[in-house]
Formats: structure tokens, sequence, C-alpha cells
């Protein structure tokens, strides 16, 4: 950095919400999170990604006020929301929550349900921020309609509408795009993108979908049983991830078994430079993306092709080593290799990520 550069730039922001080492879940000596930690910056957005089952929704709901926490501090603004001996209620917190099913009243119209939050403004004002809102997510004219009369992509509009319009500090939204189908699903990610980056919202979305929290994010927080992973860009998350389990939820990753020797690892498919600290004779396990992978037909194969999924501009391959370990590749759609051909494995990348191979139990 240059001189003048550290003179100008301006001086980073303080979190907006932080987690510290939070605990919570169901049952008190089974937590669904255990020792949590994150922070998320004032207009950001973050998404906590993982598999089913692995916390996200429940730290959510922590944020939220609906579960209480029985360890560490939850703070919104430095002021604390929860801890083990304090719960500030839901309705206290200044955070909008969009729910999975929308949870829309059926009996109200849309600009009834957009003011519902509202009944404590002056009439005048409280008509302006609806009026306001349905024009920011395109619903000018709908105001009259109720919730059965509308689309899902519609309906999910007025849940952010109605989370927005008390002005929230922040915004919660739980797997917001689950109801809908794959083209409406691009078409809501890419308006709820633009709603959250014009009205400046600071946001967190639990999803599954790791090209949905790389569209979306700033920060990806990758969740495994209850435990914070890894939290950063979605850049670094693809590129270096932390653990085999990131590397494989994130993009499909090979971890292909080897060990180190001579300055090299050593694979079933082949060798590799050893840039890394890792020790010889140690055994490893070298991530490699489907992408950087190719093969040629060969009777003296180092695999056989088990499964084709064509994909448009590409086919991925399912490719059985004979060691019995599946690995993926991507290739160009045509030539087409029918399953059963025996293959030789090109990997077409020299650059590595290792991870410590886990001892056998």
């Amino acid at each position: 950095m240059s001189p003048l550069s550290s003179l100008t730039d301006t001086a980073p922001q303080a979190p907006i919400l932080e987690l510290d080492h939070i605990t919570c879940g169901y049952q008190p000596d089974l937590p669904t999170v255990r020792d949590l930690s994150l922070h998320l910056q004032p207009g950001n957005i973050l998404c906590l990604l993982g598999p089913s089952g692995c916390g996200k929704t429940t730290t959510l709901r922590a944020i939220a006020g609906f579960e209480k926490i029985s360890a560490g501090e939850i703070r919104l603004q430095g002021q604390v929301l929860a801890s083990s001996s304090l719960h500030i209620a839901p309705e206290q917190r200044r955070v909008g929550m969009v729910f999975q099913e929308y949870a829309l009243f059926p009996h109200m119209s849309v600009r009834d349900n957009v003011a519902f939050g509202l009944y404590h403004w002056q009439v005048s004002d409280r008509e302006s921020r609806v009026q306001e809102l349905l024009d920011i997510v395109g619903l000018h004219g709908l105001e009259g309609r109720f919730p059965h009369e509308l689309s899902g992509g519609q309906q999910q509009r007025v849940a952010i509408a109605r989370a927005l319009a008390p002005k929230p500090l922040m915004l919660l939204l739980d797997e917001p795009f689950s109801n809908l189908d794959p083209d409406m699903t691009i078409k809501m990610r890419k308006e709820l993108f633009r709603i959250l980056r014009q009205t400046q919202t600071t946001a967190i979305l639990v999803t599954h979908d790791h090209e949905e929290a790389f569209a979306m994010a700033d920060k990806v927080a990758v969740m495994h049983d209850g435990v914070l992973v890894q939290c950063d860009t979605p850049e670094i998350i693809y590129q270096q991830p932390s653990c085999a389990f990131v590397a494989e939820f994130i993009g499909q990753a090979n971890t292909i078994s080897g060990i180190i020797h001579n300055g090299h690892i050593e694979t079933e498919i082949g060798n590799f430079p050893n840039q890394t600290d890792f020790q010889s004779n140690s055994r490893v396990l070298v991530m490699v993306r489907p992408n950087d992978i190719e093969f040629t037909p060969s009777e003296s194969g180092t695999g056989k092709i088990e499964n084709r999924q064509f994909q448009g501009p590409q086919t991925l391959y399912a490719i059985r080593l004979k060691s019995g370990q599946l690995i993926h590749c991507c290739m160009k759609p045509i030539p087409v290799y029918n399953v059963e051909t025996s293959v030789i494995i090109h990997v077409t990348t020299s650059d590595t990520i290792l991870f410590p191979q886990p001892a056998l139990s």
C-alpha cells in the first residue's frame, strides 16, 4: 500500500452483527450449533451454507430471537441481544425475517400484509412506506390482491417488502427460493440481490445451494455438524477450501489419496509437485476439480466410465478408478464416450491443495 492510499483509505466499519462463541440447540446435552463465531459488516450479504441438519436455520433463528442460546453472545450494533442469561424478544430486535413458506396472511391484501408491522406509524407515513416498498419490489398495481391470487415469485416479493417495511437493521432469509421452480429461482435471485443492494440492507441468507451462495454473498459461512468450518469470500471458499468437506460440498471436488515422496505427491492418477509444508511420507488428500481433469480412451486405462451426465456446454463423467475410488471430470459434449469405456486420466493443472488424510479408525 502506498503512503497516499494509506492516508486516503477510510477506517474499517464496526461490525453490525457479532456472534461470539454461541452455542444453542433443542437438547442441552446435544447442541445443534457449537461455539460459533462470526461477524457481518453493514450492507453486506452473508450466506450460511451447508447440508440439511448442519445448524444453519438454528443459527438464523437464534439471531432472530426464536431460539435461546446457552453460551456466548449475540450483539447487534454493539447491543447484546442474547447470552446465557439474557434474551431480547424477537419483536424488540429490529431484525426482519422472511420465512421459507413466506407466512403471508391469507385474509389480508398485499397492501395490508406489507403494512402489518407499521401499526404504530401515522397513517400518512404508513401509506407512503408501503407504496415505496411495493415500488422497490415491483408490485405496483397489485396492492389489492390477496396471496392466493399471486404467483410464488410475487408472494416472495410481498414477504420481502413486509420484512423491510419497519426499516430493520438487518434482514434474515431462510431458504427463500426453495418453493420456486428453477427458472423463477434464477429470476428471483437477481431480484433479491437488486432489492438488497438498492435498499443497502444487511442480510443473512440460509441455503444448501453453493451456486446460490456464490451468486448472492459477499461472504459465505460453511457449516458442518453444527460447527462453522470456514467463512470467507466466495472466491476464497472455492479456490482455497479449508478442509476436504468444504472442497467437496461447494464444487464436487475430487479428493485423491496420495503420499509425499521425494518432493512429489504420488497418487493413482499421477504425480504432483509438493508445494506445501507436508513432510515426506505424509499421507494426504489432493483436491482436483472436475474441470482440471481430462481423459483419453485406452485399453490399458487407469479407470472406466461408470456414468455420464449431459449438461449442455459440457458432460460430467464419473470414472471408477482401479482402486475403487470414484472421480468426476468435465469434458466437451462431443465426442460422447460410452459407459464402461476404459480411459487414462490426465490432470491439466499443477496447482494442488492438500489436506491431511484422516487416520483409519
